[in-house]
């Protein structure tokens, strides 16, 4: 009797863990993972344009959240189509191999009601690393088209090195081992389905 009042606390517990939190599909069309990295003696950059994930949100406690995402490397826009062609080859991003990253969130920090930080794993060029970055919800609203979305937005950097690309071991190499990143991301948010009567 007592484990299974002990079962049913459990599985209460759980239930309002989850009861606050909202369901946003990223929206890839809005959405973005912008880039920058050394080139020669200048700086480069680009963006990801294929975006595509979830995030569980909890408004009133932000670490009672969940963010995961997928990104299309096949996406690379530099702005210089020919460039970007290069950036796919088994030098560079070797999208042939490896046509996506992955990223889950493992843990929420918040330290106000809009900011805080996101640890999670990272997944890129058949590597995994765990990374910890903060981020800023930047709103909620209603769209014109009948929806309700939100935003954030994030900033981090990661080594090449790190996920063994190959460009960094060449010596006095064009392209720099620091990669800057500014994650735009907007939600539209999926309305639960309505219980059967």
């Amino acid at each position: 009797m007592k484990k299974t009042l002990i079962g049913l606390s459990l599985l209460l517990i759980s239930g309002l863990a989850h009861a606050d939190q909202e369901t946003y599909k990223i929206d890839n069309s809005h959405s973005f993972v912008n880039w920058t990295i050394r080139h020669v003696v200048s700086r480069t950059s680009g963006t990801f344009s294929d975006v595509q994930g979830q995030i569980l949100i909890d408004r009133a406690n932000l670490s009672n959240s969940i963010i995961n995402a997928k990104i299309s490397l096949l996406s690379v826009n530099s702005s210089h189509p020919k460039r970007d062609e290069h950036i796919k080859k088994d030098e560079y991003l070797d999208t042939s191999h490896f046509a996506e990253a992955q990223f889950t969130s493992t843990k929420i920090t918040a330290s106000s009601e809009t900011e805080g930080t996101v640890t999670g794993k990272l997944t890129l060029h058949g590597v995994t690393k765990e990374m910890t970055f903060p981020f800023k919800v930047l709103g909620f609203g209603a769209d014109p088209f009948g929806g309700y979305r939100m935003g954030i937005e994030a900033h981090t950097s990661i080594k090449a090195s790190d996920f063994g690309f190959a460009w960094v071991a060449k010596p006095n190499g064009p392209v720099g081992n620091d990669i800057e990143i500014t994650l735009l991301i907007e939600g539209v948010k999926v309305n639960p389905e309505p219980k059967p009567i």
